[in-house]
Parts: structure tokens; sequence; C-alpha cells
């Protein structure tokens, strides 16, 4: 990738590892170390991961002494949640009408279970 080209949060949350690391500093604010810690792969593979979140301006490293700290920008985020809020909004009137059609389907094999216990009942 060339070196001015910025990335965006979508190629940041496509791999597993960075979404891991999204949630684990979304919780509090960690040192590389601390982050590092939580995973089984190197430390040099896990600051990889953490350029790219910072490049797509998910993450904020500040130093602290002589730590580097990493802490969430949810903002940024957002750029997520309303790409796929149309698509929630999709889902859930499809799953609203299926409920409206299971109601309807229900309330009609009421009705014909109770006809026929009348037309099964015996008369006196």
């Amino acid at each position: 990738m060339h070196p001015m080209t910025r990335r965006d949060v979508f190629q940041a949350i496509a791999d597993p590892t960075r979404r891991e690391i999204i949630t684990l500093i979304s919780r509090q604010p960690l040192n590389l170390n601390a982050v590092a810690g939580n995973f089984d792969m190197s430390r040099q593979a896990i600051s990889l991961h953490i350029k790219i979140l910072r490049e797509c301006g998910l993450i904020l490293i500040q130093q602290e002494g002589r730590d580097r700290y990493c802490s969430i920008q949810p903002k940024k985020l957002a750029e997520v949640a309303d790409w796929v809020e149309p698509f929630r909004n999709m889902w859930e009137e499809r799953f609203d009408r299926v409920d409206l059609i299971l109601k309807n389907l229900k309330t009609k094999k009421m009705v014909g279970k109770n006809k026929q216990n009348k037309l099964n009942k015996p008369k006196k």
C-alpha cells in the first residue's frame, strides 16, 4: 500500500484480530504490551494491526511516560453503523412481516380447530 493511501474503517474491521483489539481497548485504554499479551502472535504482528487501526482513525495512541496507550475512537465506528443501518431496517421489516404471517396462520389454525371441534361435538 502506498504510504499516502489512507485505509478506511471497513479494512480495519475486516480482520478478526483487529476487531478483538477494538473490543479490548473499548473497555479501557491499554498499553501496547497489554494488548499484545491477549494474543498468541508476535508483538510485531500486533503492532502492525495497531498501525492499521490507527491509520483508519479507530484508535488513538498516546505516550504516557515510557508507555504508549491505545484508546478507542468510537466516532469512526459510526461510519460502519451508518452503512449497516439501512440493512438492519430492511431485515427488521422483513422479520415483522414474517411475524405477521405466522400470527395470521396461527389465528386461522385456531379458528379452523374451533370450527372442527363444534362440528365434531356430539349433539344432545
